[in-house]
């Protein structure tokens, strides 16, 4: 898969959604969920004495946010800082008196150990739902060229200056963009009234590949839209946690989802709810595999899923099982008859067995009514395996918001 390559009554609904699972700053106060994710998997260019910006739109609002950088990937710490933020005014510019400086233990810079990450001090700044923030971090000169932590396919558009500090300007001179997110990995949102957390987990189906550039349209930020058009169901963020090439069982481009589970949708402010479209990669690669721990069965690809399901359970999670659209015409050996067998045999187990605790078909959004192992023409990006923006609205669509109704 490219690496860049789912009537309850309401009543009551919110009331019941404030005694459910949050997660509170130290305080143990305000309610924080995670309004924006990209997770980290893998490595990029070196940022020397430069400054990146990325343009984040937020799926909940609130009167106070925090950001997440990682160092996941470094090899050694990483300075970082300053980092800013404010209102975008489109592409690269910001909206002039909107923009915040971040601290981070009351310091503006930040030195983040090789393999974790740093959250930022909360900020006081009135966010609207779906609003699009600007958040800049330089990056100090690096003597030894060390790559950049970032999620690759960002569907957005990086901006990054030749030389120096930029985090604060309205008007961005940029060099260079890049399609990829820079240590940029959460954007966190509190308020007064509780907010709660749905991690879409999955691969670059949900990472939005065949969307549209800068657009916002993968099936997550459709998601996000329908629920905050519902008044009972504004309080409730959307974080993406795709990944291109993403498998259950095996590490592909970025660790496997056992491997990232907790930390990209289990350890998540607020989280209630993941929904869980993973798998078609563990099915794919397992055509052309030429180890044999690549060679996996219906039977292990479940497994993996009763795994998952089981950590989700153990923390008070609800997990939904959302079904693997199809994919023939992708080309052989992803796409075989064996692979389709499988294919069909975990979407009659996601659909029928009970383990998850709801069910979202997307393979029924999106599939071809006369060649169901085919993606609707009209739905399809082009290369027979991703769906393109009127897909994702479609899976979008087929998402039952009750799913998100009462406590979780």
């Amino acid at each position: 898969m490219q690496r860049q390559i789912m009537k309850w009554a309401f009543a009551g609904a919110i009331s019941a959604l404030a005694a459910g699972a949050m997660a509170a700053d130290g305080g143990g106060h305000r309610a924080w969920a995670d309004a924006w994710s990209a997770s980290p998997d893998t490595t990029g260019p070196v940022l020397d004495a430069q400054t990146v910006r990325q343009v984040v739109r937020t799926s909940v609002g609130g009167s106070e946010l925090r950001v997440r950088l990682s160092n996941l990937f470094g090899s050694v710490p990483v300075t970082l800082g300053p980092v800013h933020v404010a209102q975008s005014a489109g592409a690269a510019d910001t909206v002039p008196g909107s923009d915040h400086v971040l601290l981070f233990g009351g310091k503006p810079t930040v030195t983040i150990a090789k393999g974790e990450s740093a959250l930022s001090d909360p900020l006081t700044m009135d966010l609207k739902p779906l609003q699009q923030l600007a958040v800049s971090i330089y990056v100090p000169a690096d003597a030894h060229d060390h790559p950049a932590t970032i999620h690759n396919a960002g569907l957005a558009t990086a901006y990054i200056t030749e030389h120096g500090d930029a985090t604060a300007a309205v008007r961005f001179l940029r060099e260079e963009t890049s399609g990829s997110r820079f240590y940029l990995t959460d954007v966190e949102v509190a308020g007064p009234a509780p907010r709660h957390t749905l991690v879409a987990f999955g691969d670059s189906i949900t990472d939005g590949v065949g969307s549209k550039q800068d657009a916002n349209e993968r099936w997550p930020d459709y998601l996000a839209a329908r629920l905050q058009a519902d008044p009972r169901l504004s309080s409730i963020a959307v974080a993406d946690a795709g990944i291109g090439g993403n498998r259950i069982l095996h590490d592909n481009y970025g660790p496997s989802a056992l491997a990232r589970f907790e930390r990209d949708a289990l350890d998540k402010p607020g989280v209630s709810w993941v929904v869980l479209l993973e798998g078609i990669n563990d099915i794919g690669g397992s055509g052309y595999a030429w180890d044999a721990k690549d060679k996996i069965g219906a039977q292990q690809l479940i497994d993996g899923m009763k795994t998952l399901i089981a950590r989700a359970h153990a923390r008070h999670v609800k997990i939904y099982g959302a079904t693997l659209t199809p994919y023939g015409g992708s080309g052989w050996p992803y796409h075989s008859a064996a692979g389709e067998k499988m294919r069909e045999q975990v979407n009659a187990w996601i659909r029928s067995s009970g383990a998850f605790d709801g069910v979202v078909d997307f393979d029924k959004a999106v599939r071809d009514p006369a060649a169901p192992k085919k993606m609707l023409a009209a739905y399809d990006s082009g290369d027979h395996l991703h769906p393109n923006s009127a897909g994702y609205r479609a899976m979008a669509a087929m998402v039952d918001l009750k799913l998100f109704a009462g406590n979780p």
